[in-house]
Order: C-alpha cells, then sequence, then structure tokens
C-alpha cells in the first residue's frame, strides 16, 4: 500500500507545494513568467513514429510553479473506475491498476535556464518511483497563456509533450 501512501502525499503536496525559482537577479522575465498555476491540456508521446495519449484525449492536471523553486505536478486520465469497496486501500488487484497507469504525480524543486529554454526539475517524489531522487529537463516554449514541456526521456519511453494552460 506505500503506492497509495505516496499518491497520497504527492496529492497533498499539490496543496501545499509550488514551484520556485532561483532568486535574485538569476531569475529573468521568462522565469516569472512561468510562476503560477497551470491546467493540463493535453500529454502526447511520440514513440517509433506513432503518437499515443497515455492520459486519454482529454487528461486532468496541475503544474504549480512558485516564485521560491518548488513544483507539484499531477495528472490523472478521467474516467478510471471508482473502487468497489470505497477504499483506497482496499482496492483490487485490477482497481489499483487502473489508478496508478491512470496517473502521474511528482514534486520537488525546480531552476530555469533562460538561454537553453530548459527547466531541470529535482524530483523529491513521485507515483513513477524511478524518478525519485533523480533531475529531469524539460524543454520549455511559452506563448501567452499556453505552455509547453518537452520531456525526451518520458515514463513510458519515448518523447513526451505536455500542454499547459495558465489556471484563471
Amino acid at each position: 500500500m506505500n503506492l497509495f501512501r505516496t499518491l497520497t502525499r504527492t496529492t497533498m503536496s499539490l496543496l501545499f507545494l509550488a514551484v520556485a525559482l532561483p532568486a535574485g537577479d538569476a531569475a529573468g522575465q521568462t522565469a516569472k513568467e512561468l510562476v503560477g498555476a497551470w491546467t493540463l491540456v493535453s500529454v502526447n508521446v511520440e514513440q517509433g513514429g506513432k503518437k499515443v495519449e497515455p492520459f486519454g484525449p482529454n487528461p486532468n492536471g496541475s503544474l504549480m510553479l512558485d516564485g521560491n523553486g518548488h513544483f507539484s505536478i499531477v495528472v490523472v486520465r478521467p474516467g478510471v473506475p471508482k473502487f468497489a469497496s470505497n477504499n483506497r486501500v482496499a482496492g483490487t488487484v485490477e482497481e489499483n491498476k487502473a489508478a496508478y497507469a491512470g496517473s502521474l504525480a511528482y514534486f520537488g524543486t525546480y531552476s530555469i535556464g533562460e538561454a537553453d529554454r530548459m527547466i531541470s526539475m529535482q524530483i523529491e517524489g513521485s507515483t513513477f518511483p524511478n524518478w525519485n531522487g533523480t533531475e529531469q529537463k524539460r524543454l520549455f516554449t511559452l506563448a501567452g497563456d499556453q505552455l509547453t514541456l518537452t520531456n525526451p526521456t518520458g515514463s513510458v519511453g519515448g518523447t513526451t509533450q505536455i500542454v499547459w494552460r495558465r489556471a484563471k
């Protein structure tokens, strides 16, 4: 049940953590523009010339970035079946598998490389345990209220492109 404890902690971190930016003069205008709450638009993975939507065509999610360099990300596939027991630690193998496969959450600290348009994320905790304690780098583009992150080493393989819209 450690998975569920981790998922609960990560979800709680979404409420309490935000992503912080580097202090002082290192934080440029673009970095400051990334601070805030973002709503998930899409997640697309390219593997061997094929595009896949691992969280479906209309995923739910939130990205929180604060001005002190902390971040929290939660992505959830809509329509994951509810647990018959109504108890998250008493799910069946099939229910647990669907819940795990239909979600990804991680949190930690980040820094912005404005020259190379890179966000470096130091992951403190993740529902994908292979990312715990690692640094993940994402290329970013910011166009108005749309933020696109490109991860060349996605958790399902291939290159992942995640599009966010500034929350209003």
